[in-house]
């Protein structure tokens, strides 16, 4: 089960600019220009979470939490610092990408993230 949820990880953080994955402290982690934005968690230490570790904006942390505990945990190490666990048996791939996009945007620098939006928007027609 874990392995699917690694691949599902995967699939959404090779997706992003520059992004790299290392094994950190025996976990697949992943980086964009050399920073952490996501750690697979598989069973840490026996705490029963198959999760992703992700940096949360200022103040959702907590938010996240409260309004969906079944979803998010506060994790050891990181979360004094804002991460937040999500389970990953609990969300769906659309909202797994939206948390992990977010966390990416929240390590990258600027100048990526706008030349990701740009490319996005591809330099032909536009829509209508």
């Amino acid at each position: 089960m874990s392995e699917k949820h690694l691949k599902r990880v995967r699939r959404i953080c090779g997706a992003l600019p520059e992004t790299t994955e290392k094994l950190s402290h025996g976990a697949p982690t992943f980086f964009v220009q050399k920073k952490v934005y996501a750690i697979f968690s598989d069973n840490h230490h026996n705490d029963g979470h198959i999760s992703v570790l992700l940096p949360a904006p200022p103040g959702f942390q907590a938010v996240l939490i409260e309004d969906s505990p079944e979803k998010f945990y506060k994790p050891p190490y990181v979360g004094v610092r804002g991460w937040v666990g999500v389970e990953l048996g609990c969300v769906s791939d659309e909202e797994l990408a939206s948390h992990i996009h977010q966390a990416w945007r929240l390590i990258a620098s600027k100048k990526l993230q706008k030349a990701f939006d740009e490319s996005k928007c591809g330099g032909g027609g536009g829509e209508s």
